[in-house]
Parts: structure tokens; sequence; C-alpha cells
């Protein structure tokens, strides 16, 4: 019988654990390795083995029975169903996809093509397990506690292009501790509690901490309650000041136990260590295809897992406040420690709770509610939602709260706003934020002092609403700007509107009234009035998603060097969001600030109240800024927007 054809999907990497595995198989005479796909690969061969295009071009050099999938996460779905299609077995690196959409696609090509998918899960491959949950160790497993406190730095997030993501080119990716490097963890627990399939689960609690600059989660806290009443947890860190071996807590009606699930050792108190062997999962696949063994590690079994993904995919990681986070050392080694991590971990175990439950300080459990929802009316007689209305209840102290835009969209549903990026946590949608208001941070992150640059002050402020009011297709906030000890530094009237302006376009007006809570002048200022020169943000200001090939101009000037800081009636961005194109033109009614505009660094146009002065608020007498934004699109010419009337 000739021996199966392995084609190995991602040579670099963790695809070189894979290579080596592989080589050990041919050398036992288990498999052949027929070709090697990796578009980092130059030339016509690695390590005497073809390197190939696409599968279609490895038949040409052999048997194409068995692939092994060790891509990017976004391509796992399409290079899975394309090994389905062929006729190949799959073993699918972890996690297999990130949506329960994705599963179940993968799901039916499985049985139409009657291939099967084995997932690398490999720490289900261990012995222990069988023990563990046939009552043998503890008795009946009632819980499962995943723990992992390891280290990683910023040549880690920085190794490819989708280290640290949940979207890239508009494909959910969703690189995160509880994802990705601990997701063994999370998905030995899962087993432990008899949770595989999505039918296992009926609740999915999840807590999204990062202390990197990522888009992902580092330092998350996970609760699975499974259908029959039982709890698998994970608390788990790449910010540890020391990296430990994870291990998963085990509790059943005879006792406890802990499974250091890497390492396929058991340890009950006061009792010796059990050493577990383990199966390796491509040796299972090939087992099963020569004899028709039940997989380890079937498709279908990470059901449970890929709800834990749907719950991570809903829930946006919390930055950990600055007090709370320690860099150490320099350069690509640099990494963070989040502040006695370790023992909430540990207390997270043992009352099986979230880290907000034990009371862990950077565990910002509070999230955004939802104020208002903006929409315009359709061709087809409905409302489209064109833009939210948070409170900003979500933000971290230190990025002050405040009430935002957040997601705005066009009517074709691109977005085309952000918050809490992780460049700038304190980024927040669309809206007012003022550096400097008599003293106060309400713009969020560092304070700039003049001759000091930008320091870290307890000088942080919120903006509250104190009333609400919703009339047609206007919403008004009355809102108080408060600074660190609670008392209100400024007042403001602020009031939005939408519109549609026909196919494609739509229209949004907001004015901000500013008032002085009291007798005295209130000064509104910025890292540009106290010296910097050129960084007269604070105002109206927009934060966009990234963008590729932004065109920013106002009447008179093109580019970003040539509009920053310019004064004109209005201000235009153009950009493919995801692949999408869109225009935003941005009007100043009745006042011409200078415009603020950031493209190479971050993607934001604003409106800079205090370029190089304070702009001052007298007693009695408002300071009005309105704006009027029409959001399009495709590409389209400004002043052609700026002329369409309601529709």
């Amino acid at each position: 019988m000739a021996l199966p054809g392995v084609v190995l999907v991602g040579a670099r990497g963790y695809g070189l654990h894979h290579r080596a595995n592989v080589d050990r198989l041919v050398a036992a005479g288990r498999c052949t390795l027929t070709a090697v796909l990796d578009p980092a690969l130059e030339g016509p061969t690695d390590g005497g083995v073809p390197v190939v295009a696409d599968l279609a071009a490895a038949s040409a050099h052999g048997p194409v029975d068995v692939v092994v999938v060790a891509a990017p996460i976004a391509a796992h779905l399409p290079l899975t169903l394309a090994a389905l299609e062929a006729g190949a077995d799959v073993l699918l690196e972890k996690p297999p996809v990130t949506t329960r959409a994705a599963l179940a696609e993968l799901l039916d090509a499985e049985r139409r093509t009657g291939r099967v998918v084995q997932v690398g899960f490999q720490s289900l491959g261990s012995d222990a397990l069988g023990a563990l949950r046939d009552g043998h160790v503890v008795g009946a497993v009632r819980s499962a506690a995943a723990v992992g406190t390891w280290r990683r730095d910023d040549a880690y997030w920085q190794r490819s292009a989708w280290a640290g993501r949940r979207r890239l080119h508009g494909v959910d990716v969703l690189d995160g501790v509880v994802t990705n490097p601990l997701a063994h963890a999370v998905a030995t627990a899962l087993a432990l509690v008899g949770a595989r399939r999505a039918a296992d689960v009926a609740r999915v609690e999840v807590e999204l901490y990062r202390a990197n600059a990522i888009e992902g989660d580092d330092t998350s806290s996970v609760r699975v309650t499974t259908a029959s009443g039982r709890e698998a947890t994970a608390a788990l860190t790449l910010c540890a000041a020391e990296e430990t071996v994870p291990s998963v807590r085990v509790t059943g009606a005879d006792g406890t136990a802990r499974f250091d699930y890497t390492l396929d050792h058991v340890t009950l108190p006061d009792a010796p260590t059990q050493h577990h062997g383990r199966t390796d999962l491509l040796e299972d696949l090939l087992d099963h295809r020569r004899t028709g063994t039940d997989l380890l590690v079937p498709l279908v079994s990470t059901g449970a897992f890929v709800e834990v993904l749907e719950a991570v995919r809903a829930t946006e990681p919390v930055q950990i406040d600055h007090p709370f986070v320690t860099w150490l050392d320099e350069g690509p080694a640099r990494h963070p420690v989040v502040q006695d991590v370790e023992s909430f971990v540990e207390r997270a175990a043992e009352e099986l709770a979230l880290f907000s439950e034990v009371d862990a300080p950077w565990a910002h459990a509070t999230r955004d509610d939802v104020l208002h929802r903006l929409t315009v009316p359709t061709a087809d007689g409905t409302r489209a939602e064109v833009a939210t209305v948070l409170d900003g209840a979500g933000t971290i102290p230190t990025s002050v709260p405040r009430p935002y835009l957040h997601p705005v969209r066009t009517l074709a549903g691109v977005v085309v706003s952000a918050h809490h990026p992780p460049d700038h946590d304190w980024h927040c949608g669309v809206g007012p934020a003022i550096p400097d208001v008599d003293g106060t941070n309400c713009w969020g992150g560092r304070t700039y002092v003049r001759g000091e640059g930008y320091v870290w002050r307890d000088d942080h402020g919120t903006v509250t609403v104190e009333r609400e009011t919703v009339e047609g297709d206007s919403h008004t906030l009355e809102l108080s700007w408060r600074g660190p000890d609670g008392r209100p530094r400024l007042h403001e009237d602020r009031t939005t509107a939408t519109r549609s302006l026909g196919p494609g376009a739509w229209e949004l007006r907001t004015t901000s009234s500013f008032s002085t809570p009291g007798d005295d002048d209130v000064l509104l200022g910025g890292p540009g009035s106290n010296g910097r020169v050129g960084a007269g943000y604070g105002g109206f200001t927009w934060r966009l998603p990234p963008c590729t090939d932004v065109e920013v101009r106002t009447p008179t000037a093109t580019g970003e060097s040539a509009v920053h800081g310019s004064v004109a009636p209005w201000v235009a961005w153009s950009a493919d969001v995801e692949g999408r194109p869109v225009t935003i033109v941005l009007e100043a009614l009745g006042h011409r600030d200078p415009w603020f505009v950031r493209f190479a660094e971050y993607p934001a146009i604003a409106s800079a109240l205090a370029w190089s002065t304070p702009a001052t608020v007298h007693p009695g007498v408002p300071l009005v800024r309105a704006f009027r934004a029409v959001v399009a699109d495709g590409r389209q010419d400004p002043e052609a927007l700026l002329s369409r009337r309601p529709a």
C-alpha cells in the first residue's frame, strides 16, 4: 500500500515544528512529504522538498492525501476548504476558525466531501485527559480552571502582520491570549468539563484586557458554564513578571488535581506527580485513515471553543491603565508587567471568577451604554442606523470617560470611526475632547507641560451626562466637564442631528455650546497653546479606522503637511477602509479654527480650538462651535457633496 502523501502549508514560524514532525513520520515510514506551500519560501525546493504555489500544483509531485495547515489564522478557512475539496484530510492548526458561521461551513464541507479535519490542540492528545475525565483521579469532574502566566515582548507582537490584530484586511483574526498562545489552556479546561460541541455550552463570559499596544487581548479571564451546569474558567496573561508552566486546576467529587498540560503531568495534593503519555495528532490522523479509529480532536469537537471565540469577537479589550503597568527592557525585548497579575490569576482560578470579581484594580468592568442611535430614512421607506451615541462609561480614567459617537457608518455600512485604538486609547470616535480645561486634562493620556513635554499627571477629568433630549432626528445632551475632584469646570449643550442626502450619502450636524459653571473665565487649551508648535489638537475630533490610499484636502491645499494647520471652510478625507472607498467632508459653520490632520502616524481629522493660544469662555457668553459633516460611500467630489440637498 502506498504511503499517504502530506503537503505542509506554512513552513516558517510554528510551521517549523510541523516540518520536524512530518520529517519524523517520514523517517518512521508512516508518510511521505509531497510538497511545501509557503509564499515566504524562495527557490524551487525547501530541504529537498518541492515548493509549490497551491494544492493543485502539489499534485504534480505526488499524492495529496493529508494537508497540514499551519498558516495565519485568517487563511484557515479558505485553505481548509480547498484541501477538503481536493479530497485531502486536514490537520488544522488552532484556532480552527474565528466564527460560528465559518465552523458550520467547514463542517458542511466535511460532510459533502467525506474527508475529515483534525484540529491541532495538541494538549487534547494527552492520556491524562482520559484519566481525569473518566473519574479515575479526582472522581467526577465538577470544574476546571486554566491558569497561564506567560511573558511576551515587543518582538512577539511584531513577528507578523496579523500578530495582536482583531481584524486584518476585513477578515476576523482575533489574535490574543485566549485564542492563540494560551488557547490550549482554554480548550483543555473545556474538554475536562465535557464541553466539546457548541451545544455543550450554555453561557460564555469574558473580560479582555491589554497592556501592550495591540488590538487584541493579552490579559483576560473567561468563564464557561456548560449545559450540565459545570464550569470551565481561564485566567491568562502574557504580562507576567516571570513565566510559569500553564496548568488546569481540576476539581472533582473526590478531590483536586493540577494538570500541567504542556508536560502531561498530573499532581494531586500530597502525592507524587503522575506522568502520562501523549498521542501526536498527525499520527492519530494517519491512524484514522488506515484503521478508521475515532479522531482525538475532530472539527466538530471544537464547537465549544468557537463559542468562546464568538464571545471574544463580541467583546472589545480594555486598556489596562498606566499606573498598573511597568515596562521592562528595551528594543525588541521590551515587555509590560501588570501589577500583581499572578496573584489575581491565582484568585480567579480558586474562585472560578473573572478578574473584576476578584477586585483586580486594573479590571475596568464597566462598559459603554448606548444613549441614542442616529438614523436616516432610506429609499425603501426604512431607516438606516448611521451612528451610535455612547456614554463613554467603558473608558478607563486616564482616557477621560466622555460621550462620543461610535460606530459611525456610511449608508453601505462601512465603519468610518474608531475608538480606543492601540496607539492612543483616549481617541474616542467622533466628538469634542479638550486637553486643557482650566488645568484639567479632558483629552486623555499624558499632559503636555511647557518646558517638560508630555508627563503623566493626576489631572484627568470626566464628562458626565446631566440631561438628554430627543426630538425627531435631533439628539441633545447637557454635559458637565468635571475635574479630578468631581467639580464642574465647564458646561456644554451638545446637539447632534442627521438627515439623508440621497443615494450613498448622509449629513451629520453637531453644535457644542460651551459655558462657564461660575463667574470666572474658563480657558480651553492644549499642547499648541502650551508651547508645542504644530500640535494644536483639541476640539471637535474625528478618529478614523485604519485607512489606505488616503487623500486629504481643503479648497486650497492638498496633503497632510499642507492641510495641517491651515484655515479653510472645509476639509475632505477620502480613503479606502478595509478595501471600500469612502469620503468624509467636515465643514466648519460660523468659525474658522485651523484644521488638525494626521494620517502618516494615525488617521484623524479635527478642528483645533486652541491651535496656538487658548480659547476663552466668558461668563454669560457661550463659546459655540458647529460643524456639518457629509459621510459618503465612494470617492466623491467634496464640493458636490456639500451642495447636496436633503432627500
